[in-house]
């Protein structure tokens, strides 16, 4: 039977889940169609950080630097009493990713905006249906078959693809009609099929988030401050663009419609010492926390991404990021399928990896909490900041740490003195033409083995390079400053990091995957990792 497609892969939902999604399907060569219920961009700003990990996602896009011009780098976090004793503090160190900032402070409406519009110039593999909500999904062996409803005319279309992403948010209709629990408890009809189900619970409290233009600088506004109180805990945090926000706990005696307008809630801030004279409100809103995970992210063509996966508290500011992660795992894998690099197979791989990190986050998440909400003891507070003992890697709490992947496609073992999993720092390097610029720059995509000053293919067998050379590897030495290159596929270590990152772990040689993960190492066996 011959099908024909509307395009490769369709993405339900086009919030920052869904734009990542189709920004990575495109530069990897395959189309996308987004299907976004809403006709305009969300207005209101929920997450509020972005970091170098992010960021590099953004420079394998190729839109990193039109983002950075809408946001501003992050100073520290910082943990307070109001009678101004600091319970914590964790101060941003340099990146090793690339740019210097490891945390930004974003404005998610611009943000999002400024995504949106490159995936508009990025050419014709893009393409976005607003107003077309989702009514009904169905699959078989060679694609999926959308069902959706314009939302202001009604009319009925239908679209199918090779592939569907769920990006839809949390209470995301499109899990439920492949056979998930809505976000809210709900059942659908379909559930009973596989019998899956979106585990967790709602906290009870209500907060409202309060977002506001700045009229004028105050002392510290550039931290990140999370005022700690048993009653009162407030999130204060300096948003890109000129704004601020502040998230505040009603009491259990309060609730949303005690807070109609501005007015009502001026008392909330003045009460923090904020007045008219630092801020203009401009909008409010109100949210529970969630700590919720779908038992599995795929029925065969359709996945879930982002909300639609996994909802986490905003104490680590680890949301939205988390589902934008996804998606680049998700994308660069689904392309290469698509395309026939890849057998179907590595797409068992994505919640293989980005469960196990969606759960880190969402326990860092639930830690941090509890520090805000004074519910730690100070052991937990301390343990969240002893340093372990004979680490190999330099330490670094958690939330900064850089990224490593607990699972998925690796060979190796893992941990701290492991250099398999871990993402590979981004110095400045070289070329054999003199060119300088970030690493993932000269490398270009796909998969790469490096070398520490020798050639990386010289240590593999004829078997282990003929597996290598059917993913498309290239294989780059790289080459101290103080030496001469001696070959056409070459890179230079200017910053004099790349090569003590290697000698740190005992690594003559790895292999990076397009995400920049290492996948093997000379020390375990460079061959390829089975999947």
């Amino acid at each position: 039977m011959t099908h024909s497609y509307d395009a490769d892969v369709a993405i339900v939902g086009y919030g920052p889940t869904g734009v990542i999604a189709a920004l990575t399907l495109a530069r990897n060569g395959v189309s996308a169609l987004a299907l976004e219920r809403d006709k305009d961009l969300y207005p209101r700003a929920r997450a509020v950080t972005v970091n170098d990990w992010t960021m590099r996602i953004f420079q394998d896009l190729g839109v990193d630097e039109r983002v950075e011009k809408k946001i501003d780098p992050q100073r520290a976090l910082r943990w307070m009493t109001y009678d101004g004793t600091e319970i914590m503090r964790i101060e941003h160190p340099p990146s090793t990713l690339g740019r210097k900032p490891r945390f930004y402070n974003i404005y998610q409406p611009t943000m999002e905006a400024e995504l949106r519009a490159a995936a508009e110039e990025s050419g014709d593999r893009i393409s976005v249906r607003y107003g077309a909500e989702v009514t009904d999904i169905e699959q078989d062996a060679d694609g999926v078959t959308l069902t959706t409803t314009d939302t202001g005319t009604g009319e009925t279309r239908t679209v199918r693809a090779l592939y569907a992403i769920a990006a839809d948010g949390g209470s995301s209709p499109t899990r439920g009609r492949i056979g998930w629990i809505a976000a809210d408890g709900g059942s659908s009809p379909t559930r009973g099929r596989i019998g899956c189900q979106l585990d967790g619970d709602t906290n009870h409290v209500t907060w409202v988030v309060v977002d506001c233009r700045v009229k004028r600088w105050w002392p510290d506004r550039d931290f990140l401050t999370f005022w700690s109180d048993k009653e009162r805990p407030v999130v204060d945090i300096a948003l890109s663009a000129g704004n601020h926000r502040w998230e505040i706990p009603l009491k259990p005696d309060e609730s949303p419609e005690d807070y109609p307008t501005s007015t009502e809630v001026w008392p909330l801030l003045k009460a923090l010492g904020v007045t008219e004279d630092d801020v203009e409100i401009h909008q409010h809103a109100f949210y529970r926390h969630h700590v919720r995970m779908a038992d599995t992210w795929r029925q065969g063509r359709v996945f879930l991404a982002g909300d639609a996966a996994h909802l986490m508290p905003p104490w680590a500011g680890a949301g939205m990021q988390t589902g934008m992660r996804d998606a680049h795992d998700l994308g660069w894998k689904l392309a290469r399928v698509i395309r026939g690099e890849l057998p179907e197979r590595w797409l068992d791989t994505y919640e293989a990896e980005r469960r196990p990190n969606a759960a880190f986050y969402t326990g860092l998440a639930i830690g941090l909490g509890r520090v805000i909400k004074r519910e730690a003891s100070e052991e937990e507070q301390a343990a969240m900041n002893a340093v372990p003992e004979n680490t190999v890697t330099p330490y670094e709490p958690p939330l900064t740490a850089p990224p490593v992947l607990a699972a998925g496609w690796l060979r190796g073992p893992l941990g701290d003195a492991s250099i398999v999993g871990r993402m590979v720092p981004q110095p400045t390097v070289g070329d054999t033409a003199g060119r300088m610029a970030l690493l993932d720059h000269l490398l270009g995509p796909g998969f790469v083995l490096l070398g520490d000053d020798i050639d990386p293919a010289t240590l593999l067998t004829p078997e282990e390079k003929a597996d290598w050379d059917a993913l498309g590897a290239r294989y780059v030495a790289v080459r101290p400053k103080t030496a001469y290159t001696r070959g056409p596929d070459e890179l230079v270590d200017l910053d004099e990091s790349l090569l003590p990152w290697l000698r740190r772990y005992g690594a003559r040689a790895v292999a990076l995957r397009p995400d920049r993960f290492v996948a093997a190492a000379d020390i375990s066996g460079l061959a390829a990792p089975t999947l």
